[in-house]
């Protein structure tokens, strides 16, 4: 069996959580706290649980809140094409989404995503050029706005992603990189250009995996 611990904290608000994630064969078990379940001694506050299997459904459970979603998903053929399809839906604010992502080559895929009821549509184009950079953008149709990011792939384990974001002015900037050997992180930072006092927001996260 083996386990992983993510590690996160941001600027905003001093917000901190943890993530406690178990391999059982191909079903995953995984427990989260924010900074509100220690904050006052022992506490359930912020505590949610969460049983997947990669590929076919994840279900989540808000301790505090009693709160459950479930997220399902499948793969079909269109003309050969792989059509990757999820479903969710959160039972504590009745929403629902669907999601469809059709893959054409390894370098080009468009998806569409449709919050049912609220009647919120996005569709997306990917391009990958040379496995090592993609391009993104996005249509916001309820704002009627683009999203455009840009990914760079160095040295084979970090990614540099920029982002912005034309509907609230927010530019993005991230460095990832998942690593065997020199261990797994993330930094991410936003900027909300529209605003008078351009406050950068900063958030990194560490994993580290275990074997029991």
């Amino acid at each position: 069996m083996k386990a992983t611990i993510k590690g996160r904290y941001g600027t905003e608000k001093s917000s901190s959580s943890a993530t406690l994630a178990f391999n059982a064969g191909d079903v995953k078990l995984r427990a989260s706290m924010t900074d509100a379940t220690v904050a006052n001694g022992p506490s359930l506050n912020g505590l949610a649980l969460s049983l997947e299997k990669p590929g076919s459904f994840i279900i989540d459970y808000n301790v505090p809140e009693k709160d459950v979603s479930f997220l399902f998903m499948n793969t079909v053929k269109v003309s050969d094409k792989p059509l990757n399809l999820t479903y969710f839906h959160g039972r504590g604010d009745n929403r629902t989404i669907l999601d469809g992502t059709l893959v054409f080559d390894s370098a080009n895929k468009v998806s569409a995503n449709y919050a049912l009821g609220s009647g919120n549509c996005k569709l997306k184009y990917t391009y990958v050029h040379g496995g090592v950079r993609t391009f993104v953008q996005c249509y916001d149709f309820t704002k009627n706005a683009w999203d455009f990011a840009l990914s760079q792939r160095v040295y084979g384990e970090d990614v540099f992603t920029a982002s912005y974001q034309t509907s609230n002015k927010v530019l993005g900037l991230e460095w990832w990189r998942d690593s065997k050997s020199k261990g797994s992180f993330k930094i991410s930072a936003s900027l909300n250009l529209a605003e008078e006092v351009k406050k950068p927001k900063i958030v990194a996260e560490s994993m580290w995996n275990l074997e029991l």
